[in-house]
C-alpha cells in the first residue's frame, strides 16, 4: 500500500473493485423496474433516449463520481471537505437519506424476497396471489396513519438481512465487500442466465418478449418518455448516493477509473435488458395461458416481483416451486449487494472524520439500521415505503447529483479531476466532458426535478393525504438535510481533510 492510501482500505483487484461497483448498481429496480419502463414508454423504441441518456449523463456523472473519490482520496465527506471547507455537508446528505432512508425500506423489500424463497417450495400464495400478498402476508393497513402491528415473518427476515449485510461489511473492504461480490455477482449472473433461458421456451414467451421489444416511435415525441429515460439511467447507477465516490477512493492510484467507469455502466444497463426478456417472457406466458390480453397481466414495481411472478409459478406446473425459489433468490442476491455497498459508504464517511473502529461503526449502524426497518414491517409499512421511496429517489437523490454537478464544475477547478482521469486511465477524457458536468448534466436534473415537483403540487402523489406526505416524505428529506450540516461542523478526529488531492500533487 503506499503512504498516500496509508490508513485506507484498498481494493485487491480492479475487477474486485468492478464488481463491487456492479453489485451496488445492480439492484431489486434492473428487475423490475426497466422492463415495465420500456413497455410503457414504446418497447424497443425506448432503448434510444435511454442509450441517449446513457451516453450524456449516466456515464458522465459516474466517471465524476469515481474521480472525485479517487483524485480526492476520500469518501463523500472527505471528498467534498476537500474540494471546499463549506461543501462538506454535501458529502454527509445523500449518506443520511440513504443510510437512515433507503437501506432501511431496502432492507425489508429483501426481507419479502427471502421469506417468498421459503413460500415458493409449496406455493404458499394459493390460488390468489395478491389478496395473500396484500392481505395475508402484510395484512396492509388502510393508510399511513393506521402503523397498526409488526408482521413477525417479515421481521425474522430482516434480522438475517441485517445479520448477513453486518457479516459482508464488519470483515472490510477487501476480505468482506468485495469477498462477497466475487460471489454474489457470478452467483447473480447465472441465475439470472438460467431464469431468462427458461423462461423464454414457456409457451407464449415470444407474445410477451415481442410487446417488450416491439418498437413505436411515437412515443419518442413525449418529451416525459425522454425525462423517464434520464431518470431510470440516474437512479438505476447509484448516483448521487456517495457510493461510487466511497469505492473509488479504495483503489490505488494507477487504476483505470475512466474505463471502469464505462464498464460498470454498461454492464449494469445489460443486466437491465437481460432482465427484461425473462421478464416479459413471463408475462406472455401468463397471457397465453390464461387467454388474457398482456395488459391485463402486465404490472409494475412490487406487484410485479410479489403478485404476477407467483402466479407465473403456480402455472409453469411441477417445476414451478424451483423457478419461484430462483427467482426470489436472484432478487435477494441482488438486493444485499445493493444493500451492503449503502452502509459500506457511510462506514467508509464516519471513518474518515471520527476514526472510529470499522467494527464498532459497522455493528452500531447495523442495529440502528435494523431498528430503523421496523416501521416497515408494519400494517401500514407499504404505504410509508411508497412514500420514502418516491420523495428520496425523486428528489433526494436528483438534488444531490445535481448540486454536486454544480458544486464540482462551478466552484472547484474541474480540470484537476479530469486531468488526473486522464493520467491514470487508457480512455481519455477531452474538454467535452467538463460542459456535460457544468452544463448538460445540471440541466437535465434541473428538468427532471421540475418536471416531478410540477406533477406532484398539482396532484398528491400516489392518492395520499398532504399531511402524510410532508410528515413522512418531506420530514425525511428536511431532516437528513439539516443533519447533514450537524455533521460537517463536527471537529475532525483524523488528520485526512488535510491531505492534497492526486491531482494536486502531480
Amino acid at each position: 500500500m503506499s503512504s498516500e492510501t496509508t490508513g485506507r482500505s484498498t481494493w485487491k483487484s480492479r475487477t474486485g473493485f468492478i464488481l463491487a461497483a456492479i453489485g451496488s448498481a445492480v439492484g431489486l429496480g434492473n428487475i423490475w423496474r426497466f422492463s415495465y419502463l420500456a413497455y410503457e414508454n414504446g418497447g424497443g423504441a425506448f432503448l434510444i433516449p435511454y442509450i441517449f441518456a446513457l451516453l450524456t449523463a449516466g456515464i458522465p456523472l459516474l466517471i465524476l463520481e469515481f474521480g472525485i473519490g479517487h483524485e480526492r482520496i476520500g469518501s463523500a465527506p472527505l471528498a467534498f471537505r476537500k474540494i471546499g471547507r463549506r461543501w462538506e455537508w454535501l458529502g454527509w446528505w445523500p449518506l443520511l437519506f440513504t443510510m437512515f432512508g433507503i437501506v432501511l425500506y431496502y432492507s425489508v423489500v429483501i426481507a419479502w424476497c427471502v421469506d417468498f424463497i421459503f413460500y415458493s417450495f409449496n406455493l404458499s400464495w394459493g390460488d390468489d396471489p395478491d389478496k395473500f400478498f396484500f392481505e395475508s402476508f402484510l395484512n396492509l393497513s388502510s393508510s399511513p396513519a393506521e402503523i397498526g402491528i409488526i408482521q413477525t415473518p417479515i421481521l425474522i427476515s430482516l434480522f438475517i438481512v441485517w445479520l448477513v449485510s453486518w457479516g459482508i461489511i464488519v470483515r472490510g473492504v477487501s476480505r468482506g465487500v468485495e469477498l462477497a461480490n466475487r460471489v454474489f455477482m457470478p452467483l447473480l449472473l447465472l441465475l439470472t442466465l438460467v431464469l431468462v433461458f427458461w423462461s423464454v421456451n414457456l409457451e407464449g414467451a415470444m407474445v410477451g418478449i415481442s410487446a417488450y421489444l416491439k418498437p413505436d416511435f411515437t412515443k419518442l415525441g413525449d418529451p416525459n418518455v425522454w425525462i423517464s429515460a434520464y431518470g431510470q439511467i440516474f437512479f438505476t447507477l447509484s448516483l448521487g448516493f456517495g457510493i461510487m465516490i466511497a469505492y473509488a477512493s479504495y483503489m490505488p492510484y494507477n487504476s483505470n477509473m475512466t474505463g471502469s467507469a464505462v464498464i460498470t455502466a454498461l454492464a449494469n444497463c445489460g443486466f437491465s435488458l437481460l432482465s427484461g426478456f425473462g421478464v416479459f417472457a413471463i408475462l406472455g406466458f401468463m397471457s397465453v395461458t390464461q387467454s388474457k390480453p398482456l395488459e391485463e397481466v402486465v404490472t409494475q414495481s412490487i406487484g410485479l416481483a410479489f403478485v404476477a411472478y407467483p402466479k407465473a409459478i403456480s402455472l409453469i406446473g411441477d417445476a414451478g416451486p424451483l423457478f419461484g425459489v430462483l427467482f426470489f433468490l436472484s432478487l435477494t442476491v441482488a438486493g444485499v449487494s445493493s444493500a451492503i455497498s449503502i452502509v459500506e459508504a457511510f462506514v467508509s464517511g464516519a471513518k474518515d472524520k471520527f476514526g472510529i473502529n470499522r467494527k464498532k461503526l459497522a455493528t452500531l449502524l447495523c442495529v440502528l439500521g435494523f431498528a430503523g426497518s421496523i416501521i416497515f414491517t408494519t400494517n401500514g409499512g407499504l404505504f410509508w415505503l411508497d412514500i420514502v421511496d418516491h420523495f428520496i429517489n425523486n428528489y433526494g437523490l436528483v438534488m444531490a447529483g445535481l448540486l454536486e454537478c454544480i458544486v464540482v464544475g462551478w466552484f472547484f477547478r474541474l480540470d484537476i479531476i479530469r486531468k488526473h482521469l486522464n493520467k491514470v486511465s487508457k480512455m481519455q477524457l477531452g474538454v467535452w466532458w467538463n460542459w456535460v458536468i457544468k452544463l448538460c448534466l445540471p440541466l437535465f436534473l434541473t428538468v427532471i426535478l421540475l418536471n416531478q415537483l410540477i406533477r406532484e403540487l398539482s396532484v398528491a402523489y400516489g392518492g395520499y393525504s398532504w399531511a402524510s406526505l410532508i410528515g413522512i416524505g418531506w420530514s425525511w428529506i428536511g431532516i437528513t438535510f439539516l443533519v447533514s450540516f450537524i455533521f460537517a461542523v463536527q471537529p475532525w478526529k483524523t488528520d485526512n481533510h488535510l491531505a492534497k488531492g492526486r491531482g494536486e500533487e502531480l
